[in-house]
Order: structure tokens, then sequence, then C-alpha cells
């Protein structure tokens, strides 16, 4: 028999004392389990806390899983204090930011569990967040590190047993003792001597409030690492949260925030790949966890070549060294990948990890930098996709691209206008797309990215794994000459598209993570793809910049050129000098590099070829040789038949008025394929494109209604 919810709900009420004495039943009787549980958990020997070490390491393996890179609790770095030789400076600050209520509290928060149930057991997920110190302190020491319900319900008896057996100081002395400060560094002792080279116990306030910001998350707020700014940020925080404790005075928090704090350089020598090793780490704990770092006993094997990775660390070393000298840029990276799975072979994120001169352990493949050039083979792909051809023409002459400036205000400097030059400050007149790509040719480019869409050429480049850039109304057209911002990892990660003809594969550095018992945690061994570009968008980049004839007036092929290997490549140097670029593959390897300074001082005026040509073409060199020579596909069948003149390469047919004319004459900039334009002016830039390029026919003898000769090549001669 079936009862209504109206029918049951009369039930309730009619035998309503009945209900309640069987929930109250089960309440008790559910409660006298837990109790009766609680009761059988039984701390350790609480002397032996103090004097815990960290067991079942993470080990971080080459691809091969034979290289051990480094053992993450190799070297264990700590050295047990009395509190009372830790500054009061580190126990306030640590108090302040981790557990406020730590005197008062009973070893539990009740508020922070009930939150931290509400947000994770309700919604689904695990277990997480509310802990006090005590609870830390018995997470760590004491208990294992699955994030289960039922742990952290043993978390919650130890730690109120815990409180009841030791001092509060007795529980901050073990926690400040035992916490993980990043790397192998273990306990405020060894952090004190590793980060400031003093004693816990001489520390001053700004940077105890250093020591207690690393404390939630040692890898990512690591001062040796890529988030400074991050940490620095945190610090403040802490500093802020003891003026709101009553800790410090409003004067002492001025100093304190404005204080140079100044860390010493790391000392670990026991690593390879520092660089990549870091990002791996922190790629763990960010998935993981700290706890896991610490005492999970993991194989890890990563995707490293070691072989390439030692000869990327010795090339990049010598030429940032050399470059130095010769260029003024101190420093370089390197990153190489395989394509087809997105593996990254080899990372260097400086010239030396260990080198303080120039901040060696920040890692530069994971800086946002401008990228100069480098960022074109997004525009002219959109562009490709809109219809454009290789063989479009579009005219390289002096050009006004602001709405707001007259078309022939080329006056360096005006405010709100803007029309760049060619890094040799000349004019090639009619050009095609291809030469234009192939020797990086400013002003045709600007056109490109004008007729291709700001806003579709940054969602391509984004879906190709550019994850830096912002918003389209952040972009004008110097986007295409690299006015947004990337890092090395996402550009190599993005061209990796172009190398599979059309298929993105995301960088990823961990193949595969075993436990301690050989069962597989993760397994990126095999990975799909998404799919991008045509087939046929693709081959049209990889033959333009593969095409080492039509970049010869570069004058970089030296550098570029691998005969008797198929390599598409492309360089990037920023307006100001300050970063060069040179990213290259074949179909089966991504190799990008970068030179600089981490400072952003500007380096010697040179392209980017001549500063990081050598580099990358020495490592190149080497890695194709230890790959199979495979070569693009080319597709060559493509036909431009049918279309219009301009896309077909065509651009000495006049206009109406016997005039020669820029492309916005004869296509709708949004449909370059659809019906002749009967308004051409409607488009906003032809008012701007157009009179230099009639200037230039008249002056190179295309004199509008004398007729247009038939000779003149592609190329004319520079106005």
């Amino acid at each position: 028999m079936r009862f209504s919810k109206k029918q049951f709900l009369r039930s309730i009420k009619k035998h309503w004392k009945t209900t309640l004495l069987w929930i109250g039943g089960g309440f008790f009787a559910l409660a006298g389990i837990f109790l009766l549980w609680a009761s059988t958990l039984q701390l350790p020997d609480l002397s032996s806390l103090e004097n815990r070490v960290v067991e079942q390491s993470v080990n971080i393996y080459d691809r091969t899983g034979t290289v051990l890179l480094y053992d993450l609790n190799n070297d264990t770095r700590r050295t047990v204090v009395p509190l009372s030789q830790i500054s009061p400076n580190i126990q306030d600050a640590t108090i302040a930011i981790e557990d406020a209520t730590f005197y008062e509290n009973s070893g539990i928060r009740p508020t922070s569990i009930i939150r931290a149930f509400l947000a994770d057991v309700l919604h689904g997920g695990s277990v997480q967040g509310g802990s006090t110190l005590t609870q830390q302190v018995v997470k760590e020491t004491i208990l294992s590190n699955d994030k289960s319900i039922t742990r952290k319900l043993k978390e919650w008896v130890l730690a109120l047993k815990l409180t009841r057996s030791l001092s509060k100081d007795q529980i901050l002395e073990i926690y400040l003792n035992q916490s993980p400060y990043g790397g192998n560094i273990y306990g405020v002792e060894q952090a004190s001597e590793t980060f400031f080279n003093t004693h816990a116990s001489d520390v001053d306030l700004a940077q105890a409030a250093y020591l207690a910001a690393v404390l939630p998350a040692p890898t990512y707020y690591s001062p040796y690492g890529n988030h400074r700014s991050d940490l620095d940020a945190r610090k403040n925080l802490v500093l802020q949260k003891m003026f709101a404790y009553g800790y410090i005075t409003q004067e002492q928090l001025t100093v304190a925030q404005s204080e140079q704090v100044v860390f010493q350089p790391l000392q670990t020598t026991s690593i390879l790949a520092p660089h990549f090793v870091f990002y791996v780490q922190q790629y763990l704990e960010n998935k993981y966890g700290i706890d896991v770092l610490q005492h999970g006993g993991w194989k890890v094997i990563t995707t490293l070549n070691a072989d390439m990775q030692t000869q990327a660390q010795a090339i990049v070393q010598k030429w940032a060294l050399s470059n130095a000298k010769t260029f003024n840029a101190s420093n370089a990276g390197l990153v190489a990948l395989d394509p087809n799975t997105g593996q990254i072979l080899a990372m260097v994120g400086s010239r030396n990890y260990f080198d303080t001169t120039i901040d060696g352990n920040y890692n530069v493949t994971l800086a946002s930098r401008q990228p100069g050039s480098s960022f074109k083979p997004f525009a002219y792909a959109e562009a490709f996709i809109k219809g454009y051809t290789p063989d479009t023409v579009v005219f390289d002459v002096p050009t006004q691209f602001s709405t707001n400036c007259a078309a022939n205000d080329f006056t360096p400097g005006q405010p709100n206008c803007y029309s760049p030059t060619n890094y040799d400050n000349k004019f090639r007149g009619p050009m095609t797309l291809r030469d234009a790509l192939a020797q990086s040719i400013n002003v045709p480019s600007v056109k490109v990215l004008y007729l291709a869409g700001i806003s579709d050429t940054l969602t391509l480049a984004k879906s190709m794994g550019v994850e830096t850039l912002g918003d389209p109304g952040q972009y004008g057209l110097t986007l295409v000459l690299g006015g947004g911002e990337v890092t090395l990892l996402d550009m190599v990660g993005a061209y990796d598209t172009f190398a599979t003809n059309g298929t993105h594969y995301a960088p990823i550095a961990v193949l595969k993570v075993e436990d301690q018992n050989g069962n597989a945690i993760e397994d990126n061994t095999q990975v799909e793809g998404t799919p991008i570009l045509q087939n046929s968008i693709a081959e049209s980049i990889n033959n333009i910049l593969s095409d080492a004839v039509a970049r010869a007036p570069l004058g970089e092929n030296g550098f570029l050129s691998f005969p008797g290997h198929d390599v598409a490549v492309k360089t990037g140097t920023t307006n100001n000098y300050r970063d060069a670029w040179t990213i290259g593959y074949t179909p089966n390897l991504v190799v990008g590099v970068w030179a600089g300074n981490n400072d952003n001082s500007p380096m010697v005026k040179k392209v980017s070829g001549f500063i990081v040509g050598p580099m990358w073409h020495e490592f190149m060199d080497y890695a194709i040789n230890t790959l199979p020579n495979v070569s693009f596909v080319r597709n060559d069948t493509a036909t431009t038949t049918g279309l219009k003149p301009i896309l077909q390469g065509d651009w000495q047919i006049p206009g109406a008025d016997g005039y020669l004319h820029e492309i916005l004459y004869w296509v709708n900039k949004n449909n370059p394929n659809g019906p002749p334009l009967t308004n051409p002016s409607s488009d906003p830039e032809f008012r701007l494109w157009d009179p230099p390029v009639v200037q230039w026919g008249i002056q190179n003898g295309f004199n509008g209604p004398q007729g247009v000769p038939t000779t003149s090549p592609i190329g004319a001669p520079p106005v």
C-alpha cells in the first residue's frame, strides 16, 4: 500500500510522540557509538611528536623512470628548538593568520567544522578547511593523509585529547618545529636560517610575517618561486591581521610593510632540472595537497627527456652568458615539447637556477612577457579561416590606423595616433600574406589583424592554449606586434597546434604517479587532443613558416634553417627590445627560446634572430637529430581559382577611377569571398588605408587613368 505525501504527514502528526522518541533514541544511540569509538582512539607517545621525521618521500623521475630528478625530502633540514628560542614575532604572526583563537579554543573550532561540513559534504566534496593549529599538529604527526570523513572525525577527537594532554605552548612549539616551509625545509629555525641567515630567535617583524605567509602553500608561496608578488601580498595580510588582533601597533605595521626583506640564495644542489622539478611539485601540490608531498611515498614519472634537458641547460647557460656581454641580455629560457602529446621534454627557466645575480631561481618560461612578432601566426591563421589566402596582397606603405587621426598624419609620438614602422624602417609596397608573415613585416600584419578581427584572433589564440591574454577591449591593433602578455610555455604549447596540422595538446609534465605499492594514482600516457584548426589552415601556416626562400630577406636563415629537415620557425622582438623570441617546430618537436632581462630592462637593438637564433639553432640541431626526420604535410591541390583577383595575388588591377587601391576597396573584411562592395568607405579604416596606396601607385608609375603597367613585380622599390 502506497501513502501519499499528505497521508504521510498526517500520520507523523498523529504519532508525533512516537516519532520524536525514535529520533531521540537514534540520536543517543549514534552518540553513544561515537563516544565509544572516540574513547578507543589513543594518542601516541607525546614525547616523540617533537622528534617525528618526514617519512615516505615523494621521488620525481624522468620519462624513463630511472633517472632520479629530485627526492622532495632528500636531505631534509630541520633543527628543533624550544619555544623560548622562537621569536614572539613568529609566534604572533603564525597565530594571527592560522588560528586567531588558538589560546582560547579547545583544539577545534565548532563553527569552522560546521562551515567545512556544509561547504564540502553537502556539496559532494571531501571534508577540508577549518583546521586549528592543534588539528594541524594531529594531521601532520599522527594521522594518515586521506581526506575521508572518518579521518576528519579522528582529527577532531585527537585534537581535543591533545589539548587536554599538552599546554598550548607545547602544541605551538611542536607546530613551529614540524611545519613545512618549502622543499626540504622543515621547522621555523631551519626556515629562518635558510631564508634570512638568522636564528628564529632573531627574526624581525617583517621576516616573521613572511614565514607565516608561506605556511598554507609552501611551494606556491616560496620566495624562490614565481609568485613573489603573491607572497608579498600575503605577508602584508599577516601584518594586517596582527594589527587587527592587537599584536602590533600602527607604527610597527607601517614600518614592517615597507621593509625590503632580502632572502638568501637557496642552497640546493642535489637536483636535476630544478625549474622543471619545482613546476611538477607545484602541480602535485595543487592537485593532491601538501600532505601527500610530505608523506605520500609516491613515484612520479615525468615527461622530461633527461638527455635533452642536459643539453638545453648547457646551451642556454652558454649563450645567455654570451648575450649578456654582446646584447645586454642577461637571461634566457627554453621549452621543448612533443606536439603530438603535449609532453614537456625540456624546461630551462634561466641560465642557472643557482645564479643569484639574475634571480636564477625565477622560472622565466612561466613569466608573462610580450611576445613581439611571434604572436603574428595567430592573426594570419584567423585571416585564413575568414577566407583570405597566402597569396592575398596588402600594401606595406606608411599607414595611419587610428580613426582619431588624419590619413597622412605620421608624426612620431602623436597622441591617440598609431602608424607603426617596420624593423628596418623600410616599406615594400604590395606584399602577399606569405611574404609578409615569413619576413615578419609589421604594417601588413597590423592590416591582417584588422581583417581577421581582434576578438576572433584572441579567441583562436586562447583556444590554442595562450591562457594569459585578457578581453578584446584591453587591446588594439598593436596586439599582432606583441601587445599582450604571454608565457613561453603557453606559446610553445600553442604552436603545437600548427605542428600537428590543427590539433592542440595542452602541455603536461607528469606521465604517471604511482603509490608506494605501485598502484596508479594518475596516468597521462594516453591523452586526447582538441581539434582547433582545419588541416588546410595549419598547412598554410606551416608552409609559410618553413619557407626559407620567403624569409630570406630577413637575413636570418643561417640561424633558422636546417638542410635536410623540414622546420618552421617564427621570431619575435618587442618594439622596446625587452623580449626576444624564437619558436620553431617540426611535426614531432616544438622548441621555444626567450632572451632578455628579468628586470625588464632593454637589450641592444637587434632583431631576435641574432639574439636568440644561435641558441635556438644549437638546441634544435641537437634535438631533431635524435628524432625521426618527418616533413610537413603539404596540400598541393589548393587553388585560388574563382576568388577575387586581390585574393589571388593580382594587385595591378585599377579601380573604377583608374587608380590602384588597397584591399578594403575590393572586399568586405568580414566576408572577403562575398559580393563586391558598393561602398568601400563604409569601412572606417578605408579612408586611412587607401590614400597611401593611391599615392604609392602614382609615385611608382601606376598613375591612374593613364593605365596600369603590367611589368612591375610584387615587392616594388621602397617608397
